[in-house]
């Protein structure tokens, strides 16, 4: 008799538990940042749109939508760490990675237990790859990228200047090229049209490939690499097409965003004929609207030392933050599974130029028509990761402030790159 009320408690502890999980009802607080903007400039319509879906899915459950930009995401997130305060959801930057330190602390959730066997052959490997740690999956790809150098043709064309045959080029034939397209527009004597620009700043990694192609890397193995002296003679070259052949704005190296893409795209500042950028750029530049550039090509990075280009690759997606209540959780992972579907990550590839993470989104041939990202696609074969290291916000830190010093010119990129060392190593040990 004991035995049987026993096993009818256990029964009914499991059908409220059951019940919780399929009716938890409450708010689930979501950071999001810019994606590509709708008729009305807004950069949050496709979330918007699709937390409006879910809610409509899930009576009960709202979902609250903090808007973050991109560029004060992981700042803002520490914050919300160390205060005990983080959101449930948060979106990983397909220039980024996730941030090991949070999953040492403990503060992101591990989703194995909420993938088949058959939903997790559907992601790419690398894709997630770039969400496992130690064995576990700690997030969910969205999307792949690499990065790319953009040209603005007609800046070409007005400065006579041929653009790389097949969009390759040697480190000689792009610095040739870049002060050819550095010139007087308006007859004033004042220089106004640049061959080069690109940006520094912690968390981006436009202007890295430059620094591998003679043979740099940032970390090689527990030690700091970026002061080799195959690094160190990129990062000079590429300061030096600035600061000794001229051929790059005052601006270059600076922390200014959208001051250096407005530089490249933007309808009346346009000045600069070779950017370095994500592939999310494409699908702005090739849009109607204030930063479509009606003539472009899609080129790699020039060749070094190496003898072949280099890019970074990453993938941007969502992770879930540690929850105390595993029914709210499971509600959690259903949201993020709802924004990550393949008709989302296709969506992701035509509208926000970045390569679908799921092999069913990619079946979908969202390129078809868009012969910009299948030339970007196919440097996918040529793209490195970033490092993984759970300090790595902080050695990052430590590199772009050097490396903002070097653009400045106020070190040189060998006195830079020691200074670096010596902060980063220990982070490193």
């Amino acid at each position: 008799m004991r035995k049987a009320n026993l096993l009818l408690v256990l029964f009914l502890l499991l059908a409220v538990s059951s019940t919780a999980f399929a009716n938890w009802q409450g708010t689930i607080t979501l950071w999001d940042a810019p994606r590509w903007p709708d008729a009305e400039d807004d950069k949050f319509h496709w979330i918007k749109k699709k937390i409006a879906e879910f809610e409509e899915l899930k009576p009960g459950v709202k979902i609250e939508l903090i808007e973050t930009p991109w560029a004060e995401l992981g700042d803002k997130l520490a914050v919300a760490i160390a205060g005990r305060a983080w959101p449930d959801i948060v979106p990983v930057d397909i220039s980024g990675a996730i941030n090991r330190n949070h999953l040492e602390q403990g503060v992101v959730e591990a989703l194995d237990d909420f993938f088949t066997a058959e939903e997790l052959d559907d992601f790419f490997p690398g894709a997630l790859e770039a969400y496992t740690y130690k064995g576990k999956l700690y997030g969910v790809p969205m999307s792949m990228t690499v990065h790319v150098m953009l040209l603005n043709l007609d800046h070409f064309e007005e400065a006579g200047v041929e653009p790389p045959v097949n969009g390759q080029w040697t480190w000689a034939e792009f610095v040739e090229k870049a002060k050819a397209l550095t010139f007087d527009s308006t007859g004033d004597g004042v220089i106004d049209k640049y061959g080069f620009s690109t940006y520094i700043l912690e968390g981006y990694y436009e202007a890295w490939p430059f620094f591998y192609m003679d043979g740099g890397e940032p970390i090689v193995g527990n030690e700091f690499g970026f002061n080799s002296p195959e690094a160190v003679k990129a990062i000079q070259k590429l300061a030096d097409l600035k600061l000794v052949e001229g051929a790059a704005p005052v601006e270059m190296g600076s922390a200014d965003v959208g001051g250096v893409f407005g530089a490249f795209a933007r309808e009346g500042e346009r000045h600069v004929a070779i950017e370095p950028w994500n592939t999310w750029a494409i699908a702005t530049v090739t849009s109607e609207g204030p930063n479509y550039v009606p003539n472009i090509m899609v080129a790699e990075y020039p060749s070094g030392e190496l003898g072949h280009p280099v890019t970074l690759g990453g993938a941007g997606g969502w992770v879930v933050m540690h929850q105390r209540d595993r029914d709210k959780l499971a509600v959690i992972v259903e949201l993020v599974k709802f924004l990550s579907t393949a008709q989302e990550q296709y969506t992701f590839a035509t509208e926000y130029g970045t390569f679908p993470a799921r092999k069913s989104a990619e079946a979908m041939d969202p390129f078809a028509d868009k012969p910009h990202m299948k030339r970007a696609a196919e440097m996918v074969a040529h793209a490195v990761p970033m490092p993984e290291h759970p300090n790595w916000i902080q050695i990052d830190e430590r590199i772009q402030a050097e490396l903002q010093l070097v653009f400045a010119g106020e070190k040189t990129a060998e006195q830079a790159m020691e200074d670096a060392a010596k902060q980063v190593q220990r982070l490193l040990r």
